[in-house]
């Protein structure tokens, strides 16, 4: 064996027999939780109860950290460069790990190539809603009701680009129907207009919409996914509902800087999986309308990525807004 051949081999051999004291060291300090939305909103909250059980089972705490603004790419950018060691860390949806690489005409990060997929938690489906005045009460009333008024009728978003957004536009392509769009900052603000009667109908997610719904102030006519929400089980699938095939979800995910060790990786996936499998946990997401996903592993997760960057860019793209922002 010559020296170079003995050296790389015992390189090798010191990082394989180093790999599992990497992870048994795993954490010893702080991790930041970067959160690329503002605090209070349905995702936080979530990854506030995420890093409260992070931080109990590995004994170090878990901190969320909000850092918002450029549609997610600011904290999104953050994360992707910051150092890979597994103490920054996101918790995320499908718009900066997969919209944005088609929304953004120069954006700062690449999200094919510049994290490390961690675990993949849950899909959000959302609610298509109409203000409770409207003599809509069926998807087919909403379809009848929007080409009865080919101007003049809006609608209400989270932002350009968002997941509500894009559903949107995605409902529009799949029943020829026409209304205008009128983005908000977050679908807080965009409720509040609907329930006042400024807006006519929005998608939006279930945790702010269902206290509304259960107070009457508005009326849930679809889901956007294709199973029915424990919490509204009544409400049926666009699918069931006239529009064959309508299936919009944002799926959200936990991710590392690329190059984060695997050791380290393959830890936090496997307790982020067993919180996520909490008798408690799952409650949760009964409750807010969350629905559950069986995550695939790390290695797996950074192709569904990248092939949902695909998928997600030819609806950027049929709505007209690619590289808009």
């Amino acid at each position: 064996m010559t020296v170079k051949v003995w050296a790389a081999a015992l390189i090798a051999g010191s990082a394989a027999a180093s790999a599992p004291a990497v992870a048994q060291d795993y954490p010893n300090r702080q991790v930041t939780l970067v959160v690329p939305y503002a605090a209070g909103g349905g995702l936080d909250v979530f990854a506030r109860q995420l890093a409260q059980r992070l931080s109990e089972r590995l004994g170090k705490p878990f901190v969320v950290e909000n850092r918002t603004g450029a549609g997610t790419a600011i904290g999104s950018t953050y994360v992707a460069r910051a150092a890979p060691d597994g103490y920054t860390l996101m918790l995320g949806t499908s718009t900066p790990f997969a919209i944005n690489a088609t929304l953004h005409k120069n954006l700062p990060y690449d999200p094919g190539k510049d994290f490390a997929p961690i675990v993949l938690t849950s899909n959000a489906p959302f609610m298509l809603l109409v203000n409770e005045k409207l003599p809509v009460t069926s998807v087919t009333d909403w379809i009848k009701w929007v080409k009865a008024h080919p101007s003049g009728l809006s609608y209400g978003s989270a932002g350009p680009g968002s997941p509500q957004h894009l559903s949107m536009e995605l409902l529009k392509t799949m029943t020829g129907t026409t209304i205008l769009h009128v983005p908000y900052r977050g679908d807080a603000l965009a409720l509040n207009d609907l329930v006042a009667g400024h807006i006519p109908t929005q998608f939006a997610e279930p945790t702010p919409a269902l206290p509304l719904l259960r107070a009457g102030k508005v009326r849930a006519l679809a889901v956007s996914s294709t199973t029915r929400l424990p919490p509204v089980p009544d409400v049926p699938t666009l699918a069931e509902a006239g529009v064959p095939g309508f299936n919009f979800v944002s799926w959200q995910m936990i991710v590392a800087p690329a190059g984060t060790p695997k050791p380290v990786v393959d830890r936090l996936h496997r307790e982020l999986k067993a919180i996520i499998a909490l008798p408690e946990v799952q409650q949760e997401y009964v409750k807010t309308g969350r629905i559950a996903v069986d995550s695939p592993p790390p290695e797996e997760l950074l192709e569904f990525m990248r092939s949902e960057i695909v998928r997600l860019g030819k609806v950027v793209e049929s709505a007209g807004i690619a590289r808009s922002q």
